[in-house]
């Protein structure tokens, strides 16, 4: 039942989370021309490295997890060992009005953790997972998801998070967070107790509800890289749950009948079982649900037997599996058959096996059922090489307030995540003409960790009624726009 990292989109929905720690100016030509900037002066600031296009190993410094923004070229990265490197990155940034973005896991769907003759904060060093307290943990931004889990199961404890091992935990939790848990336990921004983050200013702040509270409700769900540089999360954890995982295949044909009973199952599903609904496009479409249970096949089985009977649909094959937490990690992040050291990243030095992917994507939130569940697969029909992929945000998610923090879709069904495993201009055409298909059926509606540089009235599809709020965040800790991109907040 392993699922093969190349098809984990396809399979468990779940792959890409946005891991961009900050995002910055990233048009092809700069707003202003970029002053001379004294590399060197810098390099001695530092305690870690930093790369300029002279040094031999910015070729491969530079790469996202996306070949598309490879022929962007920064003009350095700074690979960050501590703090004080990132202040003196964002204090040279302020300076010399230079694009400055930092990076996590570098998964950005815009690229935007590339920017173009702009200095890369590189925060992959910054990666520690050290437990804080019998049920807090502090991570570094830099750190992996891999890391999380690994770090965290060796304590016995667990994060809700997203299932791509080697996504970034600073993106995901600044825009919000989805993964296999969030039914049971929220997102990860849900379990955010404090953020140490790097100002405009250059300043070292802590936000949590008792320390710049403001900034801390918009670090929840309002985007990577809008406020500053994270450098640290403190999290609650929670125990380490056994869990069972489970795929339902349908015979192709049934995506309508499927789509109706899953939205009509989400309504009283337990929070103990998430799942996803993949499409794949065709002729006709076909689909398959995968679903995460904490708890044991026995309770999982009742539970599967209610979805099947809403659907109206035999499926052509049902499995299920009995999973301790960091094994139902591997699972999904498609590294069932290799060690947890080489489930990391292959582009870098962190000797791992995964390798990167070309694709072009974007999203959608259903914020309620599709009242004609045949309008998706009639968007589907006839094409080829992409997916739509529904990841439920019941259960805990709802049970925070729409404005509580600056992630806005407490109440609604799913996200939708439209995905095709190319890059050329026919793939963004697919994607583009079903995003806009599905914003028809759904509204204007969209999810920043899965961000669309072509998306039309972004801020209120990422932000809705949080946009104003969020504004005024970043006008507050960043008046002079030096974190400002072209969907950041301080463009609302």
């Amino acid at each position: 039942m392993a699922i093969s990292r190349r098809n984990l989109l396809a399979a468990a929905g779940l792959g890409m989370a946005g891991a961009v720690v900050g995002v910055a100016r990233v048009n092809s030509e700069p707003e202003t021309p970029v002053p001379q900037t004294d590399w060197n002066a810098l390099r001695t600031r530092l305690t870690g490295e930093l790369f300029t296009s002279a040094d031999s190993g910015y070729g491969s410094a530079k790469l996202a997890f996306n070949p598309l923004f490879d022929t962007r070229q920064p003009a350095a990265i700074a690979r960050c060992a501590d703090l004080r490197d990132v202040q003196a990155c964002v204090e040279l940034a302020a300076r010399t009005r230079i694009p400055v973005a930092a990076r996590g896991g570098g998964h950005s769907y815009a690229g935007y953790s590339t920017p173009d003759q702009g200095l890369i904060i590189d925060m992959s060093a910054v990666n520690t997972v050290a437990l804080h307290s019998a049920e807090t943990a502090v991570i570094g931004a830099g750190a992996r998801l891999i890391d999380v889990y690994a770090g965290l199961a060796e304590a016995g404890r667990c994060l809700p998070a997203g299932s791509c091992p080697t996504v970034g935990i600073a993106g995901l939790t600044l825009g919000g967070g989805l993964g296999v848990l969030t039914g049971k336990y929220g997102l990860t921004c849900d379990t955010l107790v404090s953020a140490q983050i790097v100002t405009a200013d250059g300043t070292a702040r802590t936000a949590s509800a008792d320390s710049e509270p403001d900034l801390y409700w918009a670090l929840r769900g309002g985007g990577g890289g809008n406020f500053g540089v994270v450098t640290a999360f403190t999290f609650r954890t929670t125990a380490m749950p056994n869990l069972t995982v489970c795929k339902l295949q349908f015979p192709a044909g049934a995506v309508t009948e499927v789509l109706g009973g899953w939205q009509t199952f989400l309504a009283e599903a337990p929070d103990e079982f998430w799942s996803t609904l993949g499409i794949s496009a065709g002729s006709p479409p076909s689909c398959r649900i995968n679903g995460c249970f904490v708890g044991g096949e026995s309770d999982l089985n009742p539970v599967l037997d209610k979805l099947i009977a809403a659907t109206g649909t035999r499926p052509s094959s049902r499995v299920t599996a009995a999973m301790g937490y960091l094994q139902a990690m591997l699972y999904f992040g498609g590294c069932t058959n290799i060690p947890v050291r080489q489930c990391r990243p292959n582009w870098n030095a962190d000797g791992g096996v995964l390798g990167r992917d070309s694709f072009t994507a974007s999203a959608r939130v259903l914020r309620s059922p599709l009242a004609e569940p045949a309008r998706l697969t009639d968007l589907l029909t006839g094409r080829d090489g992409v997916d739509v992929l529904l990841d439920s945000l019941r259960g805990a998610v709802t049970r925070i307030g729409v404005t509580d923090t600056a992630f806005p879709y407490r109440d609604a069904l799913a996200t939708a995540q439209i995905y095709a495993g190319a890059t050329t201009p026919e793939a963004r055409r697919t994607v583009t003409e079903i995003r806009d298909g599905l914003g028809a059926l759904v509204g204007n509606t969209g999810y920043v960790n899965y961000i669309d540089p072509d998306l039309a009235d972004w801020a209120s599809a990422y932000y809705g009624v949080n946009a104003d709020r969020l504004r005024g965040v970043a006008r507050r800790y960043d008046p002079d726009g030096v974190f400002a991109f072209d969907q950041s907040a301080a463009r609302i």
